[in-house]
């Protein structure tokens, strides 16, 4: 084993693999600049629409139905296969930005939301399911960081472009400028994805179990957005998580599952990865709900300000994972996972000392920390989780890691919501009030990110045993 990969970064740009990391490189664009061009465009939506009761459910109903869409996607892909399952959802995806865009009313921009969500669900699925039937293992690591860059430039160009967009023409140009990269996006798969010979065994559509998934994310987005009360909310996030266990035991007895084989089990590297492919995100979405707003109300900046020094967790992540795709191994790869986990738990700490020593710079190494974490272990969780199960289940396994991405942000998001409100956040709007709310948001944070930590080292572990099944 080399401590440096055996592969080259110019491979992803060479003639055999050029479309075809463009296409998913593309893929991730759609989702990202998506995601920052609406959450600029947004409020001003909003205001012109006199939808400010909505606001929080264009996110809502956007995330429900990528994560139940990203669930159907192993099904689809086996019985239509991947290229018709990308030309299909990226038109799903084109026909919601323009009911969106075009829509006289917030109820029907809503609609073109969740018409959004099912397409981009079902497209980042589907390229994850494509990323190791199109590429060496030698090559996956370094296209897990060139997709980081592309997430590092939305994140900074995507909420820039937006506000010129919105403030020079309209909000509804700035959902427009999605429609030419999904033009191209679709060039590409007609060039770069092969077709697949079509699977017709693939059982009565999973009705029960997607429902099942929909509604525990719409009620755990419920509880972060709609419910006062605590105990309700704590009520709600419960019975989401009994749907969530209904829907993987009923998948687990199905004749064609939609889950792959061993997921979320405890005595496997791939079962561990995937509740740490869900954990990681969860802990690390408390920066995402409260960071900007707490660098506003706290210290008195800006949105632009805050914006940036929210945009250091990207730049910082791009760079953790463009540094550990230089190396390569699958002992390598675990190790990073539990180096990743680890900085994320410092991260978290910083950012708990922060809040509790009112200092802005300790916020940016925070961020800068998180970011890094997340940035070392992301690609290669993802790797190693794709190439630890059994041959034909890897193409379950890739799909599912987007979907399990989305459903630990929204989790998260109503779970450090909760936390808040506990401590006071909705109540109490003096600066000392909403401090110690976030103090407190950080602390469960940083104590949720701890079973990720200890699965990553058990995963450790069980390699060192040569335990992979």
């Amino acid at each position: 084993m080399h401590s440096a990969s055996s592969s080259r970064w110019s491979e992803l740009i060479a003639p055999p693999h050029l479309a075809a990391s463009l296409t998913l490189m593309l893929a991730t664009a759609i989702f990202a600049f998506n995601a920052f061009l609406v959450s600029t465009a947004m409020p001003t939506a909003v205001g012109e629409l006199h939808g400010e009761a909505y606001i929080s459910w264009t996110l809502t109903v956007y995330i429900v139905a990528s994560i139940t869409a990203g669930a159907s996607a192993p099904l689809l892909k086996a019985r239509f296969g991947a290229r018709r399952c990308l030309f299909v959802a990226s038109g799903v995806f084109a026909v919601g930005t323009l009911a969106a865009a075009l829509s006289p009313s917030m109820e029907l921009v809503l609609i073109g939301r969740t018409v959004q969500g099912a397409g981009e669900g079902l497209v980042a699925a589907i390229a994850f399911a494509l990323i190791p039937q199109l590429f060496p293992s030698r090559l996956v690591a370094k296209l897990f960081g060139a997709e980081a860059i592309v997430w590092a430039v939305a994140a900074f160009g995507g909420p820039v472009l937006a506000g010129v967009i919105t403030e020079m023409v309209s909000w509804r140009a700035a959902f427009f400028v999605n429609l030419p990269i999904v033009a191209i996006f679709l060039l590409l798969v007609h060039v770069a994805v092969p077709r697949e010979a079509r699977n017709h065994d693939t059982g009565f559509f999973p009705g029960i179990r997607l429902g099942l998934v929909a509604l525990a994310m719409m009620a755990i987005s419920i509880a972060g957005v709609a419910l006062e009360e605590p105990w309700q909310a704590s009520i709600v996030v419960l019975g989401a998580a009994l749907c969530l266990i209904a829907a993987v035991r009923i998948d687990l007895s199905a004749h064609v599952s939609i889950l792959p084989h061993g997921a979320f089990g405890l005595s496997s590297i791939s079962g561990l990865g995937l509740w740490a492919i869900f954990l990681l995100p969860l802990a690390q979405s408390v920066t995402g709900v409260f960071l900007v707003y707490a660098v506003q109300h706290l210290w008195g900046y800006g949105p632009a300000v805050a914006g940036g020094i929210g945009a250091i967790l990207a730049v910082a992540w791009s760079s953790g994972a463009v540094t550990v795709a230089n190396f390569d191994g699958r002992g390598r790869r675990v190790a990073f996972v539990a180096i990743g986990a680890s900085v994320l738990m410092v991260g978290l700490l910083v950012g708990l000392s922060a809040m509790a020593q009112h200092l802005l710079a300790l916020v940016m190494l925070s961020q800068l920390v998180i970011g890094l974490g997340m940035g070392v272990a992301w690609g290669s969780l993802c790797q190693v989780v794709m190439e630890t199960q059994l041959e034909d289940e890897r193409s379950k396994a890739s799909a599912l890691l987007p979907t399990l991405q989305s459903a630990g942000y929204a989790a998260g998001s109503a779970i450090f919501g909760l936390v808040a409100n506990l401590a006071g956040f909705a109540t109490d709007r003096s600066p000392e009030g909403l401090r110690f709310a976030m103090i407190v948001a950080f602390a469960a944070a940083a104590l949720l990110a701890l079973p990720s930590l200890g699965f990553a080292l058990r995963m450790g572990r069980l390699h060192r045993a040569g335990t992979y099944e």
